[in-house]
């Protein structure tokens, strides 16, 4: 199932909040040009786990490279992405996006004491479970409990998969102390907000005209600071995010034979069919025309 944003890069998670907060993913990676997710952000939990290659999770500023059966848990409202570095098959990375409403309600004292803590904490935007640490690991054979689960839902797989969060859960808690804080400074979460300003800006605006003054001023911001903030979080300019984005739409639209060349172009914000298919080959390796032959 692909990564649907809205224009705040919020991800829409399909699942009723009233019934059973939980939503189970997999194979995400292999509909992803690039095999590689957009920044987003969700007001939930995330749990996701490598399971054959290997993972560059970001998440915030920071880069985490998970192996095959490491896991990573994501805080809420943290923006983040994943990108597989490893050659062969997509990863199928499996993954679960849930509310804490599975465990306790909002006003309940299980929630307040045990989920709370970890929900606000600004300094744990994610924390990391190593197949190799057997401490770990029992983190890592809950996530997969839940994983199988929310697949194969049997009897009573709500049942199981609460308990297996509720366990995740208590292992944060308990070891709330030693997990590794973050510098997470005011400053930083002030820098994400724009950064989602901006990119749901270029999301909305990628087939028009834009410059880097219309991307900077969709977060009141100077070009610099707009500069600073792609650069921290995506290791280039704002414009070259543009045309990655660009890009990327261009890739998606090969798949629909009826249009020319020319014609994705204009409607991806390129004027020129010919830098077009010049940045297309930077990023890809191969040219428009011969990605749209062999399929890729």
């Amino acid at each position: 199932m692909p990564i649907i944003l809205d224009h705040q890069l919020r991800e829409q998670i399909p699942y009723d909040r009233t019934a059973f907060p939980v939503s189970y993913f997999h194979d995400e990676l292999a509909s992803l040009s690039g095999r590689a997710s957009p920044l987003h952000w969700h007001p939930d939990f995330e749990i996701a786990t490598a399971a054959s290659g290997v993972l560059d999770f970001q998440v915030g500023r920071q880069h985490i490279l998970l192996e095959a059966g490491d896991s990573i848990f994501v805080n809420r409202n943290v923006l983040h992405a994943i990108k597989q570095l490893s050659d062969g098959k997509p990863d199928p990375m499996p993954n679960v996006v849930f509310s804490g409403a599975v465990i306790s309600p909002e006003t309940g004292a299980i929630c307040q004491k045990y989920i709370s803590p970890v929900a606000c904490c600004d300094a744990l935007p994610f924390v990391v479970f190593r197949h190799r640490n057997a401490r770990q690991n029992e983190v890592n054979d809950l996530a997969k409990d839940i994983y199988r689960h929310m697949q194969e839902r049997g009897p009573c797989y709500e049942m199981a998969v609460q308990r297996a969060i509720s366990g995740i859960f208590e292992y944060l808690f308990t070891n709330f102390a030693d997990l590794p804080k973050s510098e997470t400074a005011r400053m930083h979460i002030n820098a994400q907000i724009r950064l989602q300003k901006m990119l749901a800006y270029i999301y909305g605006h990628y087939a028009e005209t834009v410059t880097l003054e219309d991307i900077a001023r969709a977060a009141n911001v100077g070009r610099s600071e707009a500069g600073r903030c792609f650069n921290a979080y995506m290791g280039c300019s704002p414009v070259e995010a543009l045309i990655r984005y660009r890009l990327q739409i261009a890739h998606e639209m090969l798949g629909d034979g009826t249009l020319t060349l020319q014609e994705i172009s204009e409607r991806c914000g390129f004027r020129s069919v010919n830098y077009f298919s010049r940045r297309f080959r930077q990023l890809y390796g191969c040219a428009p025309g011969r990605a749209r032959s062999l399929g890729k």
